[in-house]
């Protein structure tokens, strides 16, 4: 009882601060919502540009913890980890282990899913970088040690995992980009998406990598960021979108592993992409292609249940839910009505891949084609109309699929190559790099 209420009261006091870092997929929240100013000064957004390096190939998004970067890439068959000064950009240490550029089963698409595409996992508590390659390699390092690696194993040689099947909803598609989700701490667990037989979650010890629970779901993996973590009735579970299906999964002590909700979801291409969105007990899920559409879900212990669905989508970029909107940026940044469902407005041209994210003075950050960064009002600033206040190409290489991120007042963009730029959007901060 006493680690049920402890992991309870860990996924309930979730709040944001006043400078934060960005430790996890989708930031310290999990949910692209930020309390950070986007430094939109009346005039002027984007101040000076503070560093750039090189990290390989993929589409893993940066962290940053305590003053450091922490990124994932691959070159010349190997994964490299590697942590950076935040302020200058210099490399304080890096760790590489052999890798192949695509997973085993890699089926379609070839060439845009290669190299490094789970975004890393960082825990507070132990200082412990958690790591996923395309291949299956779930690793721990111990950040305060230089990147020692502490444990790992492979998800494919120890839980024997195969291709994703084929999902046919329109005609016959298969699609297999490896391992892409993120990992989850969540108190002493670290939860993975594996996928199949052996469960569709996998949770370890995060100290030691001893397997504690799989879940009795056994769905193959989706192609999404990872499992969210959602408190049903007080309950304490995650909402992962498999290939097939958005399922809810309890994470309290005997009772994890059970299944509290699945809602069918299966998409042409296998492309169950956009991370689900939490707000409360609501669950909102979209892809593209047969669907095209956005689906607000109500969780309960007994199931899930459609509160609406829209005829609005998201290939890529995964919702965000703040102040009764949801916004997202796929081909044009889009914000609805949470309750209704009903859009508010639309605008923008941003390809089909990206990001946003919403900060502290109710603006949206929006990272999108091939390496444009635009500020955009939220509908509490303009209710009515799309109003972009601001826009800049600042890489022009490959896709930007990896996550912008901010964090005390740095802008870092990546694309798909492995070129990173990390900008000022704060007049007190000037470069370091000489």
């Amino acid at each position: 009882m006493i680690r049920y209420l402890a992991l309870l009261i860990t996924l309930l006091s979730i709040v944001p601060a006043e400078s934060a870092d960005w430790p996890h997929w989708r930031g310290a929240n999990r949910n692209d919502v930020t309390s950070e100013s986007s430094g939109w000064d009346g005039k002027s957004w984007l101040k000076e540009e503070l560093w750039r390096v090189s990290v390989g190939e993929g589409s893993s998004s940066p962290l940053v913890i305590s003053n450091r970067v922490y990124l994932a890439g691959w070159s010349n068959n190997r994964d490299t980890i590697i942590c950076l000064d935040a302020e200058s950009g210099k490399e304080k240490w890096r760790q590489t282990y052999d890798s192949p550029r695509y997973g085993r089963f890699s089926i379609g698409d070839k060439g845009l899913y290669s190299g490094a595409c789970s975004t890393p996992e960082y825990d507070s508590e132990t200082g412990m970088l958690f790591t996923l390659g395309v291949d299956g390699d779930l690793h721990a390092w111990d950040t305060r040690d230089k990147g020692r690696r502490v444990w790992s194993l492979n998800l494919y040689e120890q839980y024997k995992a195969q291709r994703r099947p084929e999902v046919a909803v329109r005609k016959k598609t298969r699609r297999d980009y490896g391992y892409m989700s993120s990992p989850v701490v969540i108190g002493n667990q670290l939860i993975v998406e594996v996928g199949g037989k052996s469960g569709n979650l996998v949770a370890f010890n995060k100290r030691t990598g001893r397997e504690l629970w799989k879940s009795e779901n056994r769905d193959e993996a989706g192609h999404t960021g990872g499992p969210v973590p959602i408190v049903i009735q007080g309950v304490p579970c995650v909402a992962v979108l498999t290939l097939r299906n958005l399922v809810v999964t309890r994470i309290d002590g005997p009772n994890s592993g059970q299944t509290v909700a699945i809602y069918p979801w299966t998409t042409d291409f296998a492309n169950n992409i956009a991370t689900p969105a939490v707000s409360g007990d609501s669950v909102i899920i979209t892809s593209a292609y047969n669907h095209f559409s956005m689906c607000r879900l109500k969780v309960t212990l007994n199931g899930a249940t459609k509160v609406w669905e829209n005829k609005l989508a998201s290939g890529v970029c995964s919702p965000l839910i703040h102040s009764g909107h949801v916004y997202w940026a796929w081909r044009r940044v889009h914000c609805i009505d949470f309750k209704t469902g009903k859009e508010l407005w639309s605008g923008g041209k941003v390809g089909s891949q990206g990001s946003c994210i919403l900060t502290g003075d109710n603006r949206l950050i929006v990272y999108a084609n091939k390496g444009d960064l635009s500020l955009v009002e939220t509908a509490k600033r303009s209710p009515k109309k799309y109003t972009q206040l601001a826009t800049e190409s600042i890489l022009s290489k490959t896709d930007a699929w990896p996550h912008v991120i901010l964090a005390n007042g740095r802008l870092i963009c990546r694309d798909r190559s492995g070129n990173v730029r990390c900008i000022s959007v704060s007049r007190n901060m000037t470069s370091k790099t000489n």
